[in-house]
C-alpha cells in the first residue's frame, strides 16, 4: 500500500475504470453503485490480495452483512460473521503459504512479528481487517462523491475545464462526506473536553462530525476545492491511519478524471432517489445517474 507500489497500479486502474464506463456510456444512465463503484475498487483489491475474482459477489455479501450489523450488541452474532469471513479466505491462505505468489497474502506469510513467523491465526486477523476495509470503504467514498457531482453542475463544468483541480476536489469531497464512526475503548480514566470517561468504557469516534466542525472549517457543508484548510481525518490519523489511503486516492482521482472526460454532464435520475444505509460505516446502496446521449 506504499505510494510507490500503488503508483504501479495506475494504468491497470485506469483501464478497468474505462472498461466499466464503456459498459454504460451509450445507455444514457446507470445505477452507479453496482455498475462502477462496486466493481472498480473490489476487483483492484481482490487482485492485490490474491483472492479469486469469481467469488466477488460472495465476498461483498459477507461485508454488507458485517457493515449493516456493525452497531449490534450481539457479540456472538458478530463473532460468527467474522469467522465466516475468515473461513471464506482460508483455502487461499493455505495455497499461498504452500505456493507463494506475487500478492499481498503471500507477502504477509513472509513477514515476521517480533521475530516470529506469521501464523494462520495472524493471517485470519489481518485478512478480516483488510477484507472489510478493502471491500466497502472506497465504494462509499465514490458513491458520495459522484452523488455530489451529479447535483453540482458548476463544479462538474469547472473540473472538465481544469482537470488539475481533481486531486484537491477528491480531498474536499472526502472531508465533506466522511462516512465512518469508529468504536473504541477508553485505555485509562480521562476527562476530555469536560467529559469524564472511565477505563474500558466504549466510545464512538464520529469522524464525519469532526470533518464538519464549524470551529475548524468555515461553512463546513459547502464543497470548495479552493478551501485553504484541507486537512481532514476521513482516513483517521496516527496509529489507526488507513493503510489504503494512497490507493483510495488514486482510485477516486482516476474515477473522476475518466467520468468527467468520457461522459456528458451527468445528473441524478429524478425518478429514482438515492438510497443509503447507516451504521458504523454509512454509504449509498443505489445511485441512479442519467446523461444525454
Amino acid at each position: 500500500f506504499s505510494p510507490k507500489t500503488v503508483l504501479g497500479l495506475k494504468d491497470k486502474i485506469r483501464d478497468l475504470t474505462n472498461s466499466l464506463i464503456d459498459n454504460v456510456k451509450d445507455q444514457g444512465g446507470c445505477e452507479f453503485v453496482s455498475a462502477i463503484a462496486e466493481p472498480l475498487p473490489v476487483q483492484v483489491f481482490l487482485k492485490m490480495m490474491g483472492l479469486p475474482l469469481d467469488r466477488q459477489a460472495e465476498y461483498r455479501a459477507l461485508v454488507r452483512e458485517i457493515v449493516s450489523t456493525a452497531a449490534d450488541v450481539d457479540m456472538m452474532g458478530a463473532t460468527s460473521r467474522i469467522l465466516r469471513i475468515a473461513a471464506s479466505m482460508r483455502d487461499t491462505f493455505v495455497q499461498r503459504r504452500d505456493n507463494p505468489q506475487d500478492d499481498l497474502i503471500s507477502l504477509l506469510w513472509g513477514a515476521k512479528i517480533d521475530g516470529k513467523p506469521t501464523t494462520m491465526e495472524d493471517m485470519e486477523n489481518y485478512g478480516v481487517l483488510l477484507f472489510i476495509a478493502g471491500l466497502d470503504t472506497v465504494i462509499n467514498a465514490m458513491g458520495f462523491g459522484v452523488c455530489h457531482l451529479a447535483q453540482d453542475r458548476a463544479l462538474q463544468d469547472r473540473l472538465r475545464q481544469n482537470p488539475a483541480l481533481i486531486p484537491e476536489t477528491v480531498e474536499e469531497l472526502l472531508r465533506r462526506y466522511t462516512f465512518i464512526v469508529l468504536p473504541r475503548r477508553v485505555a485509562k480514566d480521562v476527562v476530555f473536553e469536560g467529559v469524564e470517561m472511565k477505563e474500558d468504557e466504549r466510545v464512538m469516534l464520529c469522524l464525519a462530525a469532526a470533518d464538519l466542525d464549524a470551529k475548524r472549517f468555515s461553512d463546513p457543508e459547502r464543497v470548495d476545492p479552493d478551501r485553504e484548510n484541507k486537512a481532514h481525518i476521513a482516513f483517521n490519523a496516527g496509529h489507526h491511519r488507513c493503510l489504503g489511503s494512497h490507493l483510495a486516492r488514486l482510485e477516486l482521482q482516476t474515477l473522476y478524471q475518466e467520468m468527467l472526460a468520457r461522459l456528458p454532464p451527468f445528473r441524478l435520475d429524478p425518478n429514482h432517489s438515492p438510497t443509503c444505509h447507516g451504521g458504523n460505516i454509512f454509504g449509498l446502496d443505489s445511485l441512479r445517474l442519467i446523461w444525454d446521449v
